[in-house]
């Protein structure tokens, strides 16, 4: 499980900050694997409405931080949680900037038709703390969070805001906050209890990926699927995207994983090596497959429509068995 937080204030050491790094922790004693990312630091350009990734699927920008990091994190991660002070009823300039710029992500579902694989499972929670305490205090930052949560295609589960929250060390000082996250955060448990499907290749850039995709788009309610190569390669095979594009389903923004990093985030109770010879890890417990899969020759879309198909029908399978 991957919790990724956007930490929107200015101030690295903050309330905001405090907050944030609170719910962080309690994702982590779940046993999430956690990367907070200090937006203001970040070189992320404003979008310019030029509707280019409406018709394409891409950023027209392509030598900042959102195309460089943030959108792979925002593809990769189980759990998002924005967190950000009250700038005039919502967020700061430079979480905006980031929740803008993924109206890429909003095109290639709605204007490209492509379904993130991991949408039916992904959450979202928004943190926020304001100064006065208003009754209005958190509307707009809750309806810019329902939106940013749909763009990046995560269900939108709850959000924690925290008014008159002003002076260093009143987050801190807030009494009752453990309780609120431990709330929030058990409405994660489901997520945590499904079981754990790794998916082995020697690469990791080829079929792998394909298989995970299909699983989690059949099964991602009970199964947390990840993919992984013996020795992965830097990107993905150029002809993973279209083929699984003409299943619906949206490869972008994605890299294989080594090995030693998957296993350093899951204990996986089933192991599938979709690569015949790929040398199977020893993990205590894991239930092992062996997909006898002929190796692929030929690159070409016809040919990986072939290989495509036949990983589709054996992920069904599987996850029936499963």
């Amino acid at each position: 499980m991957f919790a990724l937080g956007l930490m929107g204030s200015p101030r690295k050491k903050g309330n905001t900050a405090y907050l944030l790094s609170t719910v962080m922790e309690a994702l982590a004693q779940k046993g999430a694997r956690t990367q907070s990312i200090y937006v203001p630091g970040k070189d992320i350009k404003p979008c310019i409405g030029c509707t280019h990734c409406e018709k394409h699927g891409y950023c027209v920008q392509k030598d900042d931080d959102m195309v460089g990091e943030m959108f792979g994190l925002l593809r990769q991660a189980d759990i998002i949680v924005a967190a950000t002070p009250i700038y005039f009823y919502n967020a700061t300039a430079q979480l905006k900037l980031l929740i803008d710029r993924t109206q890429t992500l909003w095109s290639r579902k709605y204007k490209l038709g492509l379904d993130d694989p991991r949408e039916s499972s992904r959450t979202g929670l928004m943190l926020a703390v304001g100064a006065t305490r208003g009754k209005n205090l958190f509307e707009g930052m809750n309806l810019t969070a329902k939106y940013f949560f749909d763009a990046v295609r995560a269900d939108f589960v709850g959000a924690l805001g925290y008014r008159r929250i002003e002076d260093p060390g009143d987050m801190a000082r807030y009494e009752g906050l453990n309780a609120d996250v431990d709330a929030e955060v058990a409405k994660l448990d489901a997520l945590f209890a499904r079981k754990k499907v790794l998916f082995l290749s020697r690469e990791g850039a080829f079929r792998g990926p394909m298989a995970a995709a299909f699983a989690m788009r059949l099964a991602s309610d009970r199964l947390e699927v990840k993919s992984a190569g013996i020795t992965a390669s830097a990107t993905m095979d150029s002809l993973v995207p279209p083929l699984m594009a003409e299943k619906g389903l949206d490869m972008a923004f994605q890299a294989p994983r080594p090995l030693e990093s998957v296993l350093a985030e899951i204990h996986p109770d089933v192991i599938v090596a979709v690569d015949g010879a790929v040398p199977v890890p020893n993990v205590a417990g894991a239930e092992i497959y062996h997909w006898d899969m002929p190796p692929a020759t030929e690159k070409t879309l016809e040919a990986g429509r072939a290989i495509r198909n036949d990983v589709e029908a054996r992920v069904h399978d599987l996850t029936d068995k499963i």
